[in-house]
């Protein structure tokens, strides 16, 4: 009996020689978060960037982010049903078994549909029924953004062709280290070129210094207590502020004093790539997505971790804090004297600045999506052999 990857290669050469140039097939498996529906569709973009007829469909949950996200920027999207991992004993991990094997078949349907060539998974709920789903038909490649992996990018790990990391040890063997995949919008962004621009957009002046505050689409109260707590001590030293606090929050903010700089509050930042440019220092979260952005623009970052889960915030920041591109500081510590002290220091510590603008952009991976879609085309085309 013939192995499911020789007829994919028969019906290729027949397709080819019938003059039915299809493009080869990737199923891209990342729903749920934006941690993980953001770097498949950086991939997807890089992916048509390299082979215009490459046929791209999206695996997703109706409940994931993946249902307006992936639309939105042009793909074809499958749903299927999600198997989230309980962590207690309960009834929906006695449904667990079932829910893996209706999963596995629809994603199995999913495959054969499109003629699947290369499978990439990013974890999450959709990703271990690819990997069950693709195992013996499909070749695999697993993309793991965080610094401790998840448990379905494990499982997929131990059959996949290719594993590749955003850190040297994630957990996994084995693994190629090609940064978080990020969209070219802001990999492509030249921070300088774009200041003054940036600036006159959020009501800077051209040469402020300019603290950037952002803690996720949601925002995060620890920040937003901790920056707007030390709104005097930031305007007295001169420092202007662009604080997005998330849409169901508010900032008790001081009424400003004559002379003092702009301290613009914004439930959300549609504008990222205008926000970085204005910035000199940010802080912020330090979720996979988020440290792999800020390093890319090369934008010093104060991380500050979300002091819940196994630490991994805290290790993804690591890298690039180690080189010398951010500091980190617990949540627990982050307070306004912190800010007023400690973060208005690195804007009057002459050079200081200036070095870790530097050392951030030297830890980013601006190539990671171009990275990952030319290995999952590489495992492709070497599967219709």
């Amino acid at each position: 009996m013939k192995s499911t990857s020789s007829r994919r290669g028969e019906r290729w050469a027949h397709a080819r020689s019938n003059g039915d140039d299809r493009g080869i097939s990737v199923v891209l498996a990342g729903g749920g978060t934006a941690g993980h529906v953001e770097p498949a569709m950086a991939v997807a973009d890089a992916l048509r960037a390299i082979d215009p007829d490459v046929r791209i469909t999206a695996l997703g949950t109706e409940r994931g982010l993946e249902t307006r996200l992936v639309p939105q920027r042009g793909y074809d999207l499958e749903l299927i049903t999600p198997v989230p991992l309980p962590r207690k004993p309960s009834a929906d991990l006695a449904r667990l078994p079932w829910r893996i094997g209706r999963a596995v078949r629809q994603t199995r349907a999913v495959l054969d549909d499109v003629d699947a060539d290369v499978v990439i998974g990013f974890g999450g709920y959709v990703a271990l029924p690819a990997y069950l789903a693709a195992r013996r038909r499909v070749p695999v490649v697993v993309h793991e953004a965080n610094a401790s992996a998840g448990w379905a990018n494990r499982v997929g790990a131990r059959s996949a062709r290719r594993v590749l990391s955003a850190v040297p040890d994630p957990g996994l063997r084995d693994v190629e280290v090609v940064g978080v995949p990020v969209r070219a919008a802001i990999t492509s962004l030249d921070r300088m070129a774009l200041r003054a621009e940036a600036r006159a957009h959020f009501g800077f002046d051209e040469t402020a210094n300019v603290l950037l505050v952002f803690g996720g689409s949601q925002g995060a109260q620890s920040l937003n207590r901790a920056v707007s707590g030390a709104a005097k001590d930031l305007a007295a030293a001169g420092i202007s502020v662009l604080h997005a606090h998330g849409p169901k929050n508010t900032l008790a903010l001081r009424d400003p004093a004559d002379g003092d700089p702009p301290y613009v509050a914004v439930p959300y930042l549609d504008r990222m790539d205008l926000a970085y440019s204005a910035a000199d220092l940010a802080i912020c979260r330090s979720g996979a997505m988020t440290v792999a952005e800020v390093s890319a623009v090369g934008l010093p970052a104060v991380y500050v971790p979300l002091p819940i889960g196994n630490g991994e915030q805290r290790l993804n920041a690591l890298p690039v804090v180690n080189a010398g591109g951010g500091v980190l500081v617990d949540d627990a510590d982050l307070s306004p004297q912190f800010v007023g002290e400690t973060v208005t220091g690195l804007f009057t510590e002459t050079g200081r600045l200036q070095a870790m603008t530097a050392a951030a952009a030297l830890a980013g991976h601006r190539d990671a999506a171009q990275k990952v879609a030319e290995i999952a085309l590489d495992v492709a085309r070497k599967g219709l052999r």
